[in-house]
């Protein structure tokens, strides 16, 4: 019979969901394979063993994993001349009110590979136009840079892209084999920084993740399965041509499925709030679910790295089943960020790891009993006490000690990011529902209730594999947006059906699909 499959890559473990047409749910998990990830995604589907499949849908850290590990492509970026400080200034908002020896991190383009362009429009049109040698110069010294890619970030581009399209066509004519991003495609909105820095993300990512959606498409062409879907940060799916050329829109693709999945749970019991911590062996993701549906954001920083992009709101803590335990200069129990991953592991997993981890507190806490766990992995208990008796002795306290203070400094990072996630936002955490799910969700879901004050624990079903039945049973969704810059007062019904024409242009979605519209305003003078 067909099936939805859902495939979800964690730091430790492939996550595999098969959802058939009469709702009967199998389920998978397969180490993960860090170098490549779609190695690990091959693999469980061998696991199912099933060919028969509807589609198949992947949830993907691999624009994350750039992103942490700054291991992008080179981008050169072309700006308004007097413009190209832009990264560099950010919103001139510091990285610590308080902490003056705090910085943000680098920009993903340095000042060496900012391009200025002799241009100017203004907000009511053209004030520098731009001429053919203007656009020889610079396109000369982008040749000289020996780009990957090139993104180009004009001022008001979101109003008046016809600067944008005239230089890029250049540069497609003198670099044919270098990609060009406009800032007017990728995110046409006004704001000049957020735009160009969104602009500069998708740049630096979309090389990356095409190569590995091709490859791992290929793999399921070699398979005979169907072609590749892959989930974006806003909680829908896109197929794979499509998520290749708008890599910026995956940064939050893994962690926006296990919200999707905890929200249609929330749903099916009848439980319309909810916080939710999916814990896997790298980091824990914290989400927020309102009237059963994912807290949608506008945008947001993903490791360190402005993207104006809409998103499901997840905040994620280096705090997983994997995070090391360690001891600090003062003395002091430390758990992450560091993490063992999947390969060593934790040294319960006995695949080479050295230093205890959240996990091995847990087989020391008699919490993880069983012998063998998925992956073939079989658990070296006496490994796991002996690390965490190393530990206890350099603290001076007992192994059961030593463990329980590691959940606990665990389940305290894990905390104070629910409590941010909701008491910032106005919600109160003692009116939610918390959803524990991912490996070790449901090991800390009543502990962090406690501290959070949540009167409610939700473990669902396959709750160590929700994140991949998000995924399999998510649609597929487009989003197209655009600026109109008018009054209220301005907008006849003749203008706003051309705005909402002129975004729905942008998503080349099918007639037949269902539309939703959104609008965001303000008072005139805010900014």
């Amino acid at each position: 019979m067909n099936a939805s499959v859902g495939i979800d890559v964690g730091g430790t473990f492939t996550d595999l969901v098969a959802i058939h047409r009469d709702g009967a749910v199998e389920a998978r998990k397969v180490l993960s394979t860090p170098a490549d990830q779609s190695e690990g995604v091959e693999a469980s589907l061998r696991a199912l063993a099933q060919r028969d499949l509807e589609r198949v849908v992947h949830g993907t850290t691999v624009a994350t994993n750039m992103l942490l590990e700054r291991a992008g492509a080179r981008v050169v970026l072309c700006a308004t001349a007097g413009f190209t400080d832009l990264l560099e200034l950010r919103r001139q908002v510091r990285a610590s009110l308080y902490d003056l020896t705090r910085h943000h991190p680098p920009p993903l383009v340095g000042a060496g590979a900012v391009v200025a362009v002799d241009e100017r429009i203004g907000p009511g049109g053209v004030l520098r136009p731009l001429l053919p040698p203007a656009v020889t110069q610079a396109v000369d010294r982008v040749a000289a840079l020996a780009p990957d890619i090139v993104a180009v970030a004009f001022l008001h581009a979101y109003r008046d892209p016809s600067h944008e399209r005239l230089f890029a066509a250049a540069l497609r004519r003198r670099l044919p084999g270098v990609d060009v991003v406009c800032s007017s495609d990728v995110f046409p909105e006004i704001r000049e920084y957020e735009r160009t820095a969104t602009t500069v993300a998708e740049a630096y990512l979309r090389p990356g993740v095409a190569r590995y959606v091709r490859r791992l498409a290929e793999r399921l062409r070699a398979m005979s399965l169907p072609a590749l879907g892959v989930m974006t940060s806003s909680g829908g799916m896109r197929t794979a041509a499509d998520a290749s050329s708008s890599a910026a829109q995956l940064a939050l693709s893994g962690p926006a499925g296990g919200v999707v999945g905890a929200a249609a749970v929330l749903r099916a019991a009848e439980l319309g709030r909810a916080l939710t911590i999916d814990i896997g062996g790298t980091s824990a993701d914290v989400g927020l679910i309102l009237d059963g549906r994912p807290l949608v954001e506008p945008g947001g920083e993903v490791a360190g790295v402005p993207i104006a992009l809409p998103r499901v709101l997840v905040e994620t803590v280096s705090a997983g089943g994997g995070s090391i335990a360690w001891i600090d200069d003062g003395g002091a129990l430390r758990v992450g960020p560091r993490s063992a991953g999947s390969v060593p592991g934790p040294i319960a997993f006995g695949r080479g790891g050295t230093q205890p981890t959240v996990t091995d507190a847990h087989v020391v806490l008699g919490t993880i009993r069983a012998a063998r766990m998925s992956g073939g992995v079989e658990l070296d208990v006496a490994g796991a006490r002996a690390g965490v008796e190393a530990l206890a002795k350099r603290l001076g306290r007992s192994s059961a000690d030593t463990a329980r203070a590691i959940v606990a400094t665990a389940d305290a990072t894990m905390a104070r990011a629910l409590r941010r996630l909701s008491v910032e936002r106005g919600v109160d955490p003692r009116q939610c529902t918390l959803v524990g799910f991912g490996g070790a969700g449901p090991l800390h879901a009543c502990g962090l209730a406690d501290i959070v004050g949540a009167a409610r624990v939700l473990v669902p079903p396959f709750a160590g594999v929700l994140s991949a039945l998000g995924l399999a049973m998510t649609a597929e969704r487009r989003e197209g947006m655009t600026s109109v810059m008018r009054r209220a007062s301005e907008m006849d019904a003749a203008a706003l059906e051309a705005a909402m024409r002129d975004a729905e242009s942008r998503c080349g979605a099918d007639r037949s699909w269902t539309r939703s519209w959104f609008l965001r305003s303000r008072f005139v003078g805010q900014e």
